[in-house]
């Protein structure tokens, strides 16, 4: 087996009809999964990809697909694509805006499927407490990883920016620390298990949020930094691509350019994306 020298990481939030931030199209996603399976990647999972920072060897053209928030149509339209192509995706949760209910149809079930609406829309609807309409369900968290499509992992419980809410670092840290073990505690309950693996909400971190991650239990901390991923990677900062609602093209070079990594350092210094 040749190794990979590096692997991407790619970041998405809504496969969606609806137009709007961080959103690509249905059509756009099966694209690029399907690209993948056509030119022999491997999606890993969260241990595959762990394992390669720690410096064991995954196959190369491997890729890690993640997923951030737990948006409803992640489990429409994202969940069949992948299982479609045989692929797997790490989705990060917020645990806090996942509630209970029978699980919806998605786009290969043949049924009329349930509105998803953009991203501030989405945004809106938690805001005004009707999370259960535009975010997935623990069914369909449990469906999705009983037929392997995604694993499931912490974005923390509440999604909160703490270095913006708190008056001071020591009570940014307590808070910081509740939301963690909130987070650990609802998926332990719910999925039987906690990985070591957070992201961070809207990529914010500093040293104070890296401390409190660490006396959490987590090792490997996920951002929206630009850079490449190889076996000399700070575990608590992995880079991830920001997808976007772009041809094969775009998609192809991106994925040239994240593997490999002289190529791809050179490339961030240069264009910074």
């Amino acid at each position: 087996m040749k190794p990979a020298r590096a692997v991407p990481v790619l970041m998405y939030h809504h496969v969606s009809p609806s137009k709007g931030l961080v959103t690509v199209s249905p059509a756009t996603f099966e694209a690029q999964m399907r690209w993948l399976a056509e030119h022999g990647w491997t999606t890993l999972s969260t241990g595959d990809f762990a394992g390669f920072l720690a410096g064991r060897p995954v196959p190369d053209k491997s890729v890690l697909v993640t997923f951030d928030d737990g948006y409803l149509d992640n489990w429409v339209y994202a969940h069949p694509v992948l299982e479609r192509f045989g692929q797997r995706a790490t989705l990060f949760t917020i645990t806090g805006w996942i509630g209970d209910g029978a699980v919806r149809p998605h786009a290969a079930s043949g049924q009329a499927l349930p509105d998803t609406p953009d991203h501030k829309a989405c945004k809106r609807a938690v805001d005004e407490g009707r999370a259960d309409t535009v975010m997935m369900r623990w069914s369909e968290i449990e469906a999705a990883r009983a037929a392997g499509t995604f694993e499931f992992h912490s974005h923390t419980h509440s999604h909160a920016r703490w270095d913006k809410l708190c008056a001071s670092a020591a009570e940014k840290r307590d808070r910081l620390a509740e939301d963690l073990a909130t987070s650990r505690r609802t998926l332990t309950e719910r999925l039987g298990g906690v990985s070591d693996h957070l992201c961070w909400p809207q990529g914010y971190f500093d040293d104070d949020y890296l401390d409190v991650a660490r006396a959490a239990g987590f090792r490997h901390l996920y951002t929206v930094d630009k850079h490449i991923n190889t076996a000399t990677t700070d575990p608590r900062r992995i880079g991830r691509i920001v997808t976007k609602e772009a041809d094969d093209g775009w998609f192809a070079r991106r994925m040239a350019i994240y593997r490999r990594p002289l190529l791809g350092g050179l490339y961030v210094r240069l264009r910074g994306k």
